[in-house]
């Protein structure tokens, strides 16, 4: 799995979620339960993964609605 996209914003997690569905192509978010430990302020970012062979045209969809990668991936 490869990091697509950093955020502390749950809406941009969603956002590219369901566009990324909308592709067929699968992702999984990391640190969900991060919140837990922070006390649900939105201190750690939220990472959303995908397939290393889907990484590429995952990067286009989220660059072509431009949604902020959070890094300079």
């Amino acid at each position: 799995m490869k990091e697509l996209l950093r955020s502390t914003d749950p809406t941009i997690i969603a956002f590219a979620t369901a566009l990324l569905q909308g592709e067929d192509i699968d992702c999984f978010e990391l640190d969900v339960n991060m919140s837990v430990l922070e006390g649900g302020i939105g201190i750690f970012p939220r990472r959303l993964m995908v397939r290393t062979d889907d990484h590429t045209q995952a990067l286009r969809v989220l660059k072509d609605n431009d949604i902020p990668l959070g890094y300079d991936g």
